[in-house]
């Protein structure tokens, strides 16, 4: 049995920016400082994985999610981007040593694949897949029913407890309780701390002129983003519109979540002004669509997954915005261990592995404000002294 408060796919799940990519949000040396350098690769490797698995997933059910696997462009548009670049791609080389894996491509290979203003070069990753998360997640809702899982929507979590889970409209109980709600994690009583919600927003254009397309590039839907500290990313999608988001909107007092995104117009104006600053001959082109939606953080921004099979709880969350193929592992790995199946996935070291808490209101609401700002300041910083940012320095001991 599913229960969820709105319908499948409400959430984060289906309001993304339609990226399907290996990304974990804790890096390879904080696996590495937490449980070994092994124990890390394996971690990196089941997430490349999972890319795959989620393609193959679709395919077997015949969901139609708009799936096409391009690859990740990140585009150096300065010389201390640049610079990340070079660093980013020797680092991969100390840890996997597949030259695959993370390439450097210089201006006139990344013009062939995708051409925006002031590019120096860039990075190119082939584990990524651009879908359409709405397609996806309905898709699956549809085939878990097929499998004789019921999904209560409109129905409401509002705490969990050994074997039970309490509804505002009644009480379940199971053998195994599974917390799964990601950034709507605070909502539950008793767990007000133990996820962050962080807004990500996100825009999509007017579909774009088969011109429009030859000049800008993407012809295999690869997803795209910068070295900039403040993130941003882009898709192309089947339809030939143009998806930029990005984050930037306030951690709202209280964990609080929010729907109606008008009072974000400033955030909006400011992905629209960075798009068109990447692809100046879109500078007319019409925004049909705004949205966003709340991502969940966990207090070490490290994901996680695991089951206390005295009490018979059992969570997964904290994916920092890379949930489509990070869900899809946790899915698998919450599966082994119900079913108490020892495997490579139930080996890997974000299992069990537990966070601590979120600092207090209001020292949670001014800490996370402040990295935000401090993302912003960075990239400013960088324009301005055209040096490595003090702040960006600062900011990557906190998120990594």
């Amino acid at each position: 049995m599913v229960v969820d408060a709105e319908v499948a796919g409400y959430g984060a799940s289906g309001r993304n920016g339609g990226w399907c990519s290996a990304l974990f949000p804790a890096s390879l040396a904080t696996l590495a400082d937490l449980a070994g350098r092994e124990a890390a690769l394996a971690q990196h490797r089941a997430m490349r994985r999972s890319v795959d698995e989620v393609i193959d997933a679709a395919s077997r059910e015949g969901i139609a999610a708009d799936i096409t696997k391009g690859g990740t462009i990140t585009l150096a548009r300065s010389a201390v981007q640049w610079a990340r670049a070079r660093a980013d791609v020797a680092d991969v080389r100390t840890w996997e040593g597949d030259p695959d894996e993370l390439v450097l491509l210089d201006r006139p290979a990344t013009d062939r694949l995708l051409r925006a203003r002031g590019t120096l070069g860039a990075t190119y990753t082939p584990d990524c897949a651009a879908l359409h998360p709405a397609k996806l997640v309905r898709g699956l809702a549809d085939a878990t029913e097929r499998r004789g899982v019921t999904i209560h929507e409109l129905t409401r979590a509002r705490s969990v407890e050994p074997h039970a889970l309490h509804t505002d409209r009644g009480t379940v109980r199971a053998d195994v309780v599974v917390r799964a709600t990601e950034g709507y994690t605070p909502s539950l009583t008793g767990h007000r701390r133990t996820l962050a919600p962080v807004h990500s927003l996100v825009l999509a254009t007017a579909p774009l002129s088969s011109g429009q397309w030859d000049e800008i590039g993407l012809r295999r839907r690869e997803t795209f983003t910068d070295h900039r500290h403040l993130i941003v990313y882009g898709q192309r999608t089947a339809d030939d519109r143009l998806v930029f988001g990005g984050r930037g909107a306030p951690y709202r007092y209280g964990a609080r979540i929010i729907t109606d995104f008008s009072s974000n117009a400033a955030v909006f104006d400011h992905l629209r002004a960075t798009l068109v600053d990447l692809f100046p001959s879109l500078r007319d082109v019409k925004v049909t669509h705004r949205w966003g939606g709340a991502l969940g953080i966990s207090r070490d921004w490290c994901a996680s997954v695991g089951l206390d099979r005295s009490s018979g709880l059992a969570w997964a969350g904290g994916y920092v915005g890379d949930g489509v193929s990070t869900a899809n592992l946790a899915g698998r790995t919450l599966a082994d261990l119900i079913l108490a199946r020892e495997s490579d996935l139930t080996r890997l070291p974000w299992v069990g592995h537990r966070s601590r808490d979120w600092e207090p209101e209001p020292l949670r609401w001014a800490g996370i404000n402040l990295g935000l700002r401090a993302a912003s300041l960075a990239d400013a910083e960088e324009r301005l002294t055209r040096r490595p940012s003090l702040v960006g320095r600062a900011l990557a001991r906190l998120v990594h």
